[in-house]
């Protein structure tokens, strides 16, 4: 399952990568060639993009090996780690373009003549935003399946980028359109789209640091754990419920209570039942530990 898993975000990353190559390319030479200092800043965007596939591969595949004596839990910090990289990515990436934009905005109010762009830029903009888009749907497909907030975060990415070109093209379509008096219209849609990206980045790294810092699971996902639990009728008690995530897997711990005239046999039996419902709920990667214990008499404390 971990190697099938591995494969599919290898694939979609180098596939996505190989996308965000040509695409700045693409917009790097329609950005000079048509004079275009926001194609030139989107493929600044695009180009970050391009770095965060390869921080998405290079920390998936030390998130993917097993556990070692060093690491009882396995790897999968790495991947929430990845998380945090992108997320920043996008906030710094969008910290630059909102920066660029309000100058330009600021300039313009000073009554400075902002270039006009070339339609080489806005046709760069249009292709941009129909590949990214496709990126970024085909990538949060296999990020949601194989349950990977790295590679969901990427997809985000790739999002943000259509979003950027989006706003790259209106301002562009504007200037082109209304004529250079209005090339304004270009950093104003650059700072609004930066805005957006700013926000996505927010929640991205919010996400991984919770995770960073063993936040419990969502009380959706633990309300699931105790109807699972409660499915075998010898089990009538749990408290000291502990959940957390480990990348792409989670760890449950939890105490049982069932009747002490049981036997021993019988109560692993059934903690490996419930340990095997656990697994088939949220993946044969789950870490969990279970501690029995006998149902408190009336004499106890």
């Amino acid at each position: 399952m971990n190697a099938d898993r591995s494969r599919s975000i290898y694939r979609i990353t180098l596939w996505g990568a190989g996308v965000n190559f040509v695409l700045v390319a693409l917009k790097f030479v329609a950005g000079i060639l048509g004079h275009s200092a926001a194609m030139i800043a989107d493929a600044v965007h695009s180009l970050s993009d391009l770095l965060t596939d390869f921080i998405v591969i290079f920390f998936v595949r030390i998130s993917s090996k097993p556990a070692d004596s060093d690491h009882h839990y396995g790897h999968g910090k790495y991947e929430t780690l990845a998380t945090l990289l992108v997320g920043g990515s996008l906030l710094l990436v969008g910290g630059i373009l909102l920066r660029d934009s309000i100058l330009k905005i600021l300039a313009a109010i000073h009554g400075s003549q902002l270039s006009t762009p070339g339609w080489i830029a806005l046709a760069a903009a249009i292709v941009s935003i129909l590949f990214k888009e496709a990126v970024y749907q085909a990538t949060v497909r296999v990020g949601r399946r194989v349950r990977s907030d790295a590679v969901i975060a990427n997809a985000w990415h790739h999002r943000t980028d259509a979003l950027s070109s989006i706003g790259t093209g209106l301002g562009i379509g504007g200037a082109l359109i209304l004529g250079p008096s209005w090339a304004v219209l270009d950093p104003i849609a650059a700072a609004v789209v930066s805005i957006l990206i700013l926000f996505t980045a927010v929640k991205i790294m919010g996400g991984a640091l919770n995770e960073l810092l063993e936040k419990s699971l969502p009380p959706a996902v633990e309300e699931e754990i105790r109807r699972i639990v409660e499915e075998d009728t010898e089990f009538q008690g749990l408290h000291n419920l502990r959940t957390r995530a480990v990348g792409s897997t989670y760890a449950i711990e939890m105490h049982i209570r069932m009747n002490g005239n049981v036997s021993l046999y019988e109560a692993h039996r059934h903690a490996c039942l419930l340990e095997h419902r656990l697994r088939d709920a949220f993946g044969e990667a789950t870490h969990i530990n279970l501690h029995i214990e006998p149902l408190k008499k009336s004499s106890d404390n």
